[in-house]
């Protein structure tokens, strides 16, 4: 019973957590350009992911910003 209890538990968290992430993705929006060195969401320019921009504000990094704020920062929502 006890193994059960906690399969049950396991399986709401990763649901509940997939859930959540579809939620935060549905209000974000990638803005090319507004990046800082080392502070960029994912792969890009050349490198493989998360934290390897070598410079600031490359206009081919990016990062995940609140939907429709990107233009605001003067950001791009395709890279340049």
């Amino acid at each position: 019973m006890n193994k059960q209890f906690i399969l049950t538990s396991a399986l709401t968290a990763v649901l509940a957590a997939g859930v959540s992430g579809t939620v935060v993705a549905a209000e974000k929006e990638k803005c090319y350009g507004v990046a800082m060195a080392g502070k960029n969401d994912c792969a890009a320019n050349g490198h493989a992911c998360a934290g390897q921009a070598k410079s600031d504000l490359h206009s081919k990094e990016w990062k995940y910003v609140a939907a429709g704020t990107c233009v605001k920062m003067k950001g791009t929502l395709k890279p340049m």
